[in-house]
């Protein structure tokens, strides 16, 4: 009799690696002439980044840099969820930004949509923050993985534990 063959749907983040871009960030920063004498930073406050910045236009600015080096450091920067821009002290504004961990109800809800719609014979069940997968076949396995690669989700995700 053949084992069953499993995986897990996971939406991690770094932070270690979150950490590192906010620090080449802060550095490029420093260094450019744009924001020269700007009251710009981004800081990491538990699992929320806070940006700040002298208005708007600079805040877009900062986002910019972020995104590169958050894309360079390999974190999802569709985990990225922002607030408002808020006026601050000083007379800069604010931005926070929440970092999504974990696969939520509505999207798990969403990627069993997908299996169950594929008929491909899987089972899937939703585990706490991921959602395991499993089945007889790996070929069918590596289909789902590729489906739920391709589906329009509103966070990264990645699969781990592939047995």
């Amino acid at each position: 009799m053949s084992k069953d063959s499993s995986f897990d749907i996971v939406s991690k983040v770094e932070f270690t690696e979150v950490t590192n871009a906010i620090t080449a960030t802060m550095k490029e920063i420093g260094t450019r002439y744009d924001f020269k004498g700007s009251k710009s930073e981004v800081s990491l406050d538990k699992e929320e980044l806070v940006l700040i910045s002298d208005d708007e236009y600079k805040m877009d600015q900062l986002k910019d840099v972020l995104f590169s080096k958050l894309i360079k450091r390999g974190v999802p920067v569709k985990n990225l969820d922002y607030g408002k821009i808020e006026r601050a002290s000083g007379g800069t504004v604010r931005q926070k930004a929440k970092i999504a961990q974990g696969i939520d109800k509505e999207n798990a809800k969403k990627i069993n949509t997908i299996i169950k719609n594929s008929g491909v014979k899987v089972k899937s069940q939703v585990q706490d923050d991921q959602v395991r997968v499993s089945g007889k076949n790996r070929d069918d396995l590596q289909k789902i993985i590729s489906l739920v690669r391709e589906a329009d989700l509103s966070i990264d995700v990645q699969f781990i534990n592939y047995r």
